[in-house]
C-alpha cells in the first residue's frame, strides 16, 4: 500500500463507534452516547492515528465555546422556573395533541431558524419533556418532534445553524437572506407539517383531546429569572446585530461565539446562583463534541472520506448528488465537517447558488436520519437521559428514514423548478 492510499483504522474506529451507538449495550454494561465517543477518540490517539498535540487543535474552541454559553443560558433558565412560566404561557391553551405537536413543529422550527437549532435543542429538551408528564404525552412522540423540528426549521436560515453560516459567507452567494428564504422557507414549512403527518402514524393512540390543567408557573427565583430576560434579549439584539453584519458582509468578523458568550454573562456576573448553574450545564455534550471533533479529524487524515469524493465535475454540482452526498456523507463525518469539505470543491467549479443552498439543505436534514446527523440529536437526548426518558437509535432511524426520503423530495422538487420560475 502507497504512502498515498486511504489508511483504514480510523474509519473502522469510526465504524465501531457508530455500531455502538447504535445498541449502546456491552455485556451488562450500559453505554452513554458520550462515552462511546470519548473512547472513539482515545483510541485513534493512542493507536497513533492522530498525535496528542493534533488532538487538541482539533476541537473547534468557537464551537465549544458557543455550546458551553448557550448551556448556561439554558440551565439558569431551567433553575430559575422561568423556562416552565414561558412554556405554559406557549403551550398552555392547547386543547388536543395535534394542537399541541403542530405548535410545537413550528415554534421550535421557526425560533432554530433565528437562535440556532443547537440552541433550541438545549432549551426545548426540558420543555417538552415537562409537557409530556404534564398531559401524559409519549416523551418519545415529543422528543422526536423537538429533533426534527430544530432541524427543519434551521435549514431555511443562513443562521438556523453553523454550516449554513458557513456557505453563507464562504459559498459566494450575493444575498445569502434571499437566497435561504427564496429557495427554502416554502420547502421547509411543508416538510414540518410531514413531520406531524409522519408522527401521527406513528403515534397514533397519542392523539386526542387535552385536558386544561391548572399548572402552578409561579417563578422559583424572580432574580435569576429576570438576569435570564436580559440574556434573552442580548441574544435577540445579537442574532438581529449578526444578520446585518452577514448582510453587509462584514458577517466572519462576527462570530456566533460573540452571542453566547454575551448571552451567558449577566448570568455569572450577576447572579448569586452561578456556581450552581455551571455545575448544571451539560458537560457530557461538550465532551462528546470535543471527541468527536479529535475521531472525525482523525478520519479526514486517514484519506478515506476524500476517496469517497473522487467523482466527474459534471456530477459534483448536480442537485441530486449534493443533496445525495450531504444526507449520506454528514452520517460519516457529521455534517459541518462535511460542509467545510465539499464548500471549496463547489466554488471551484463555480456552482450555481441553488447548489449552494442544497448543500445547506441536504446537510442539515441529514440529521433527520440518524441520531448521528446532527449535533442537536445529541444534545435533545443527552439532557433526555438526564431526566429519565430517551430514544434508541433504532426507534429514531424508524421515523427518520421515511422523513429524510420525504424531506429530500420535497427541496430536490423546488430546487429543480425554482430557477424555471
Amino acid at each position: 500500500m502507497s504512502e498515498d492510499d486511504p489508511q483504514l483504522l480510523s474509519p473502522i474506529i469510526l465504524v465501531l463507534v457508530l455500531v455502538l451507538i447504535a445498541f449502546r449495550q456491552v455485556g451488562g454494561l450500559r453505554l452513554k452516547i458520550w462515552q462511546i465517543m470519548t473512547g472513539g477518540a482515545i483510541a485513534v490517539v493512542a493507536l497513533g492515528e492522530i498525535s496528542p498535540v493534533d488532538a487538541i487543535r482539533a476541537i473547534n474552541i468557537d464551537v465549544m465555546v458557543f455550546l458551553a454559553g448557550m448551556f448556561v443560558v439554558g440551565e439558569a433558565m431551567r433553575q430559575s422556573g422561568y423556562l416552565f412560566h414561558l412554556t405554559h404561557r406557549l403551550f398552555g391553551r392547547a386543547d388536543s395533541t395535534d394542537e399541541l405537536l403542530i405548535v410545537l413543529l413550528f415554534g421550535m422550527g421557526m425560533l432554530s431558524a433565528f437562535l440556532m437549532n443547537d440552541t433550541i435543542a438545549i432549551i426545548g429538551t426540558p420543555v417538552v419533556l415537562y409537557l409530556s408528564r404534564l398531559h401524559s404525552v409519549s416523551p418519545k412522540l415529543m422528543l422526536l418532534s423537538l429533533a426534527f423540528a430544530v432541524t427543519i426549521g434551521s435549514a431555511m436560515s443562513p443562521i438556523g445553524n453553523p454550516q449554513n453560516l458557513l456557505i453563507a459567507i464562504d459559498g459566494g452567494l450575493e444575498n445569502p437572506f434571499v437566497d435561504f428564504f427564496s429557495n427554502l422557507f416554502i420547502p421547509t414549512c411543508i416538510n414540518l407539517f410531514i413531520v406531524y403527518l409522519l408522527m401521527k402514524i406513528f403515534y397514533r393512540s397519542e392523539f386526542r383531546r387535552l385536558e386544561q390543567i391548572q399548572v402552578n408557573d409561579a417563578l422559583r427565583d424572580k432574580h435569576l429569572a429576570g438576569v435570564c430576560r436580559i440574556s434573552l434579549a442580548m441574544i435577540i439584539v445579537l442574532i438581529m446585530l449578526k444578520m446585518g453584519a452577514v448582510i453587509w458582509g462584514t458577517g466572519e468578523s462576527f462570530r456566533l461565539t460573540y452571542i453566547a458568550v454575551a448571552a451567558a454573562l449577566p448570568i455569572i456576573a450577576l447572579s448569586r446562583r452561578r456556581w450552581e448553574i455551571l455545575r448544571g450545564i451539560d458537560w457530557e455534550t461538550l465532551i462528546f463534541f470535543a471527541s468527536m471533533f479529535v475521531l472525525m479529524e482523525a478520519v479526514w487524515r486517514s484519506g478515506f472520506i476524500q476517496g469517497s469524493l473522487n467523482l466527474e465535475r459534471d456530477e459534483i454540482a448536480s442537485i441530486p448528488m449534493v443533496l445525495g452526498l450531504s444526507v449520506t456523507l454528514s452520517q460519516l463525518v457529521s455534517n459541518v465537517p462535511f460542509v467545510a469539505l465539499y464548500l471549496p470543491v463547489l466554488n471551484q467549479i463555480g456552482a450555481t447558488a441553488q447548489a449552494m443552498v442544497a448543500l445547506a439543505a441536504g446537510s442539515t436534514i441529514a440529521g433527520n436520519l440518524s441520531i448521528l446527523g446532527a449535533a442537536s440529536n445529541v444534545i435533545i437526548i443527552q439532557n433526555a437521559e438526564k431526566d429519565g426518558a430517551t430514544i434508541t437509535f433504532m426507534e429514531f432511524v424508524k421515523a427518520g428514514i421515511p422523513l429524510t426520503a420525504a424531506n429530500l423530495a420535497v427541496y430536490w422538487l423546488f430546487l429543480e423548478i425554482q430557477p424555471a420560475l
